[in-house]
């Protein structure tokens, strides 16, 4: 089984930056793609950014897009998201996931099959 824990979370002002970082522990998957997903109060999980398993391929939703870098060091198989410029609706609980299938790459929250316990970040204006 797969454990992801996230940190890095918390409360900024807008314009500020944050790290936010997932590591894995129970097994390696290091080979899996890797994303970060977010839900903010009354709206559904959407991607934020995912990561191919080599790290040559990223996706980026639209909103994020020059702000956010989604990066990955597999010799600790953790996956980081640094998020600059903040805005307000960038608040909510972000959740680092993982690929149900080893290479390839996804930004599809369906193909994705082991999940954090999410971090709040919360950009204040």
């Amino acid at each position: 089984q797969v454990q992801l824990v996230e940190s890095g979370g918390g409360l900024v002002q807008a314009g500020g930056s944050l790290r936010l970082s997932c590591a894995a522990s129970g097994r390696t998957v290091s080979n899996y793609c890797k994303g970060w997903f977010r839900q903010a109060p009354g709206k559904e999980r959407e991607i934020v950014a995912a990561i191919s398993w080599h790290g040559g391929t990223t996706y980026y939703v639209n909103s994020v897009k020059g702000r956010f870098t989604i990066s990955r060091d597999n010799a600790k198989d953790t996956v980081y998201l640094q998020m600059n410029s903040l805005k307000p609706e960038d608040t909510a609980v972000y959740y680092c996931a993982v690929a149900r299938d080893a290479y390839g790459f996804t930004s599809s929250p369906h193909d994705y099959g082991y999940w954090g316990q999410g971090t709040q970040v919360t950009a204040s204006s």
